[in-house]
């Protein structure tokens, strides 16, 4: 009797994240209710897209329009989180989100809805989201400890896919029955509530000899990235696998194609549910050091499970088939997210954030216009698994040509040491100088 419960705790998610550090605990809150609220609005925006357009071109330009500001923002706000209060960024940002929401509610009211704002708002909240996640991102090393990076990150992977089940299927269910106005309002409520949360965060500001947002600091950040292979793995996987593997644009029109339009929720939540099962039986991670295969075998796995998804034509089996991807890629997430934590020194966190929001968002962008163009081209299935299958490839080859990141080992990796005696150094310092240093510093 006394084997079982310790069996079942190797498994579940490992909770010490949220007993050690207060912030972590609002911040997960947080992100559960902005998540469900983001996702509605996801969702119902590109439903509006199809429905006034009926194109899966129009769709997909959805991607170029969010591209260039997400680039351009994301870079800008790397270099901004090192060098104002995270604390700030994270709250003006959700604000910003919230407004545009309502803007989205507010021509979905019109008698006759225009196009073109959908648009404008898919910009800004790229350009939002940008400035946001850098903030966000780098927070989590400086709040919580180093040796519960790992189970951060699949705490965070939890509330993730809580929020993207939630979300579609609950965004689903209201634009069929309720209106897109009904979605982007509930949008705007659960942003609000955010907003509430982050005003009781701790200030997180800069270090004392932080330099400005620049240009040159932001090419410092890249040239960090650019001379750690383990890094650069990371983000080439992630950018190959999302650019080919990433068909969410053209759901609504597979849904039309296997007569399955009462499925267009489950298909976006599908992936959600296979990443929930994997984050919910997450426990094990938490004691693995070679962090870099999670990052191959779940971008390879993700893109079989694509492929799959695409070839077959039982709307059941497909949506199998999605849960198995979401699994694959919330592996690959973790390892990618250990890694950048363990390994990246705080005074180059805010840059590298930017370069990681680049990494597992331009993808995406870039892999709704490859989807929409090629399911325009060749049909939406063979857009899917065609992609699949480019997907498995590029993962391969990229594993072959930066072999660091298969071997990196979170106990022998040199920057992954550094990371770790310098948190250690940064704990023990409010004993010896208590004056300087601010409490959000410490772990």
């Amino acid at each position: 009797m006394t084997k079982k419960p310790g069996a079942i705790a190797a498994i579940l998610p490992d909770l010490s994240p949220l007993r050690s550090s207060r912030d972590f605990r609002l911040l997960w809150v947080q992100g559960l209710v902005t998540t469900v609220g983001s996702f509605m609005a996801m969702i119902a925006l590109p439903l509006q897209i199809k429905d006034l357009t009926g194109s899966p071109l129009a769709v997909g330009a959805m991607g170029l329009v969010e591209l260039v500001p997400l680039v351009v923002f994301g870079l800008y706000g790397g270099a901004l989180a090192d060098a104002v209060d995270r604390r700030k960024v994270i709250l003006l940002t959700e604000a910003g989100l919230g407004l545009l929401a309502a803007v989205l509610l507010m021509n979905a009211l019109l008698p006759e809805p225009m196009l073109w704002p959908l648009y404008v708002v898919a910009g800004g909240v790229s350009a939002l989201a940008g400035l946001q996640r850098p903030a966000l991102d780098s927070l989590m090393a400086r709040i919580v400890p180093h040796d519960q990076l790992t189970a951060a990150a699949a705490l965070n992977a939890v509330r993730w896919q809580a929020g993207s089940i939630a979300g579609p299927s609950l965004a689903g269910v209201v634009v069929a029955y309720a209106g897109h106005a009904t979605a982007y309002g509930l949008t705007i409520l659960t942003f609000a509530v955010s907003v509430l949360l982050c005003t009781r965060l701790s200030a997180a500001p800069a270090a004392h000899d932080a330099e400005k947002p620049s240009l040159r600091g932001i090419a410092e950040g890249a040239r960090y990235a650019w001379s750690r292979p383990v890094l650069l793995g990371t983000y080439a996987i992630d950018l190959a696998a999302m650019f080919f593997a990433f068909p969410n644009t053209i759901f609504p029109f597979l849904a039309d194609e296997l007569d399955a339009e009462w499925a267009l929720g489950l298909m976006y939540a599908a992936g959600s549910v296979g990443s929930a099962v994997l984050a919910l039986t997450s426990g094990w991670t938490s004691r693995v050091r070679r962090h870099g295969l999670f990052v191959v075998f779940g971008a390879a796995g993700w893109g079989l499970a694509i492929t799959a998804a695409g070839w077959f034509a039982n709307i059941w089996l497909v949506l199998v088939c999605l849960a198995f991807a979401g699994a694959g890629d919330m592996l690959s997430g973790l390892g990618r997210s250990t890694i950048w934590n363990q390994t990246i020194p705080e005074e180059l966190r805010g840059r590298l954030a930017g370069i990681e929001v680049l990494s597992y968002s331009v993808g995406p962008q870039l892999g709704q216009v490859r989807a929409g163009a090629m399911a325009g081209w060749t049909g939406t299935r063979p857009a899917i698994w065609g992609g699949g299958l480019a997907c498995v490839a590029s993962v391969g080859l990229l594993a072959a040509v930066l072999p660091k990141l298969v071997t990196y080992d979170a106990a022998t990796d040199e920057d992954a040491r550094r990371r770790r005696a310098a948190k250690e150094s940064a704990r023990e310092a409010p004993r010896e100088e208590p004056r300087d240093v601010t409490p959000a510093a410490t772990p």
